[in-house]
């Protein structure tokens, strides 16, 4: 895990682009890697934009073309911006940043794509279009440009046919996730005939900049989180039928409770659109020869107009603000209802991997329906992933990426157990997949010297860092952890520095991590280690700020004075930060409130997360910030009005508490 993850969502949005990191960009151009500093887009519809918008997010030009428009030559592209500006949630961070997008169009502007250094065409997923296209572009583009097909399942190499070897050195195809800003996962494409200074240049550029979590894939139908994670959905909505479930409990079952996103799957489904599912199923049933077939009632589902979210209606129909489901045997809507089960109750309280172990031995009609998923989706997976992947670890990695899986299916099938899954896999009749065999205990193992992964050739390699993040699993396998309590941990995470990592139930501040906290400062003034840096690897919350329990403890007895010590005595750890000898580095991600956030203002430098949610809710409570955050806000406020003689000093009063006050 990283100390910076993503944002976990209501459904599979799990990335998010990171602002431009300029130092170390700055190195990468400087390693001699082919230099991407300007990106074209050709197509401005929902990919094409969003693609725009991560990119201008990131700081980086960008020229998006799309066809003439009848009453404005650029009036599509010029749409495609407002598109992006206007999606819930938004394609670029900022507005203002889409003033780093330059529209265009085909015929008038295909120059414009000259200066770029890297090219992706977005356009209708034909391959006739792109290819004509691709031929303009090669009579157009500089010499090494490098030109990408952002087609989610049209063969790659199939799309350079007829080009120079000179392009087809420098073509790869790029399948973006869709919202492109939040899904974290970007599947790479390469041809037998890319070149390695293309598709490294890509790669570089795309987690370093644009923040995205790269796998390279093979080129064959669907690639891998597709392919793969579709089959899931689509076996499952079969199961649901042989198992009489309803939809609401198909959900229940296949959300949280077994590492997915809430979402789960009919309402991952919708937000999809079923349209689009049935278009994917058609395809991949053609292209593959295997059966990724729908059911008839969701083919008329598609039929009535019901595509999902976008139409109001798929599986899931909101009312005002009652949200009704869909009986799938009559094909009319009732009253959503939150299903009951409670032989599985006892599973909710375990972490992921116990759970999945204990669901292989709970009995009744529920846990043999997630048994029959998990060991149908594993037969698939284990069959099919020496076909569309390189190796194990970026089939779990494009399945956590894009699906939002919270262990990928390699991972889950260790925790299932591998003896466990041969004899449910020969009881149902399959025969045992090859790596399956291979595999012998587990596909994973775990040694001081870092994590490795069962190769296709049967021996265990070492598992590829993921770039610029810190692996706080692998720190603790090789350091273990220096000091502990209930609330917080510290961390020698190397290069002479200290991590102070929280560790309570969202990661709450209460007495035991601020006793952490300043056993951290007194450590690194000791001279041991060069810095602080405060960070965890939570994966949805930095934190949720002050422990408001233990502050309602010392209310309901009474005890005030305690209460003042603990805000003093917070209020002093928090002050320690500001004039600590040392630097301290805040890395937040996701969500902090309140303390969480006095904390990062009071630290000398913030690594943000691009999509943190950061501010001061307390007033929703009826409080003030308690340790130094308004004394902060009111001095920055004053600071920036410092040059302006003119202004009214109690300016910077109003704003600094209007903040807070508003929980902006």
């Amino acid at each position: 895990m990283s100390i910076l993850p993503v944002v976990g969502q209501d459904f599979p949005l799990v990335s998010g682009a990171s602002s431009v990191d300029l130092e170390a960009f700055n190195l990468f151009r400087e390693t001699g890697a082919m230099r991407i500093a300007k990106l074209g887009v050709v197509g401005a519809g929902v990919m094409g934009s969003g693609i725009a918008a991560l990119a201008a997010s990131a700081g980086v030009p960008v020229v998006l073309l799309d066809v003439p428009g009848d009453s404005e030559r650029n009036g599509p592209a010029r749409r495609g911006i407002e598109r992006a500006l206007g999606a819930r949630p938004p394609g670029f961070l900022a507005p203002e940043m889409a003033t780093l997008v330059t529209p265009g169009n085909t015929e008038d502007d295909l120059e414009l794509l000259r200066d770029c250094d890297w090219v992706v065409e977005a356009i209708v997923e034909l391959p006739e279009p792109k290819r004509e296209l691709f031929a303009r572009l090669e009579a157009t583009l500089a010499p090494g440009t490098i030109v990408s097909s952002n087609t989610s399942g049209i063969p790659i190499a199939s799309l350079c046919e007829g080009r120079s070897a000179s392009f087809q050195e420098s073509f790869l195809g790029t399948h973006f996730f869709n919202p492109v800003r939040f899904l974290h996962l970007l599947e790479i494409i390469p041809t037998a005939a890319t070149g390695s200074e293309a598709l490294n240049a890509v790669r570089n550029f795309s987690q370093t900049v644009l923040g995205k979590g790269v796998v390279i894939a093979k080129d064959v139908p669907g690639f891998i989180a597709n392919r793969l994670g579709l089959y899931g959905l689509f076996h499952t909505l079969r199961l649901m039928q042989s198992f009489d479930l309803s939809i609401d409990e198909v959900d229940a079952l296949t959300g949280v409770l077994v590492g997915r996103p809430k979402s789960a799957t009919f309402r991952t489904a919708d937000i999809a659109g079923l349209d689009v599912l049935l278009h994917v199923s058609s395809e991949l049933s053609r292209a593959t020869g295997e059966d990724f077939s729908l059911p008839e009632w969701v083919h008329n589902l598609v039929k009535r107009g019901c595509l999902g979210e976008k139409s109001g209606a798929g599986f899931y129909r909101r009312e005002g603000k009652q949200i009704l489901v869909l009986d799938w045997k009559s094909g009319e809507y009732r009253p959503q209802l939150q299903p009951d089960f409670p032989e599985l109750r006892p599973l909710e309280g375990l972490p992921l991997a116990e759970r999945l172990r204990a669901l292989t031995s709970v009995a009744g009609r529920y846990a043999d329906f997630l048994r029959a998923s998990l060991v149908a989706m594993a037969e698939y997976v284990l069959r099919r992933t020496p076909d569309v992947a390189y190796d194990i670890v970026s089939v779990d990695r494009a399945m956590e990426w894009g699906f939002a899986w919270e262990l990928g299916p390699f991972k889950v099938f260790d925790a299932l157990g591998l003896q466990w899954l041969r004899t449910a896999l020969a009881e149902r009749g399959f025969a045992e997949p090859e790596l399956l065999g291979k595999a012998k205990d587990s596909f994973y193992r775990v040694l001081k010297s870092g994590p490795r992964y069962l190769t296709f050739g049967g021996d265990y390699a070492p598992v590829e860092p993921i770039p610029g993040h810190l692996d706080l699993d692998l720190v603790r396998t090789r350091k273990g952890t220096l000091e502990s309590n209930d609330g917080a941990a510290l961390l020698d995470v190397g290069d002479g520095v200290l991590l102070l990592e929280f560790r309570s139930k969202m990661n709450t501040l209460g007495r035991s991590t601020i006793l952490m906290l300043r056993r951290a400062l007194d450590i690194v003034e000791q001279g041991e280690y060069a810095g602080l840096v405060i960070g965890n690897d939570d994966p949805r919350v930095f934190s949720a700020g002050a422990n408001l329990a233990e502050v309602l403890t010392a209310v309901d007895s009474g005890d005030w004075s305690g209460l003042e010590a603990a805000a003093r005595e917070f209020q002093e750890a928090v002050t320690a930060l500001r004039w600590s000898p040392f630097p301290v580095v805040a890395a937040p991600f996701g969500i902090a409130l309140g303390g969480a956030t006095e904390l990062a203002l009071h630290s000398d430098r913030i690594q943000a997360h691009a999509e943190l949610v950061m501010g001061f809710p307390e007033v929703g409570v009826g409080i003030l910030p308690a340790a130094g955050g308004t004394k902060e806000l009111l001095k920055r406020f004053s600071e920036e009005l410092l040059p302006y003689e003119e202004a009214d000093p109690f300016e910077a009063v109003k704003r600094a508490f209007k903040l807070i006050a508003m929980a902006t």
